[in-house]
């Protein structure tokens, strides 16, 4: 079992098993949602995952054409997990939410090189690039 939270605590979603899929994307969007270089996600079954607490939600269209729709908590402001409607049975959670050094490397780096920063070097081996 593995539990992500908000940073406030107020909401959380419970992880059964192991990921499915653990990837890095480096698009536009996820750049601008995490105020970060990359965004690094899990992508757990839905019947594995159990949420926890008070969300509000924000959708937007990728790139690509999906409807993402992501849940955070109203009070700190914490993406803690978000759907894709193009995958309806999976959850995907930010793997900074369950606060693990040791949570598993990412095996997928998605707009690698297009959208990766220079300066970003995913080391994780196997590592299958999406461009």
């Amino acid at each position: 079992m593995r539990r992500a939270e908000c940073i406030c605590g107020q909401l959380s979603a419970t992880c059964s098993g192991e990921p499915i899929r653990v990837s890095v994307c480096h698009c536009l969007n996820c750049k601008r949602r995490t105020g970060a270089a990359f965004s690094w996600t899990s992508r757990w079954a839905a019947a594995d995952v159990a949420v926890e607490g008070r969300s509000s939600a924000f959708s937007l269209t990728g790139d690509e054409g999906s409807r993402a729709t992501f849940s955070f908590c109203p009070d700190c402001g914490t993406t803690v997990y978000y759907r894709v409607d193009t995958l309806p049975d999976f959850i995907a959670v930010p793997v900074g939410g369950f606060a693990d050094p040791g949570f598993p490397a990412p095996r997928v780096s998605v707009y690698d090189p297009i959208r990766r920063c220079d300066w970003v070097d995913i080391r994780a081996e196997p590592l299958e690039r999406l461009g």
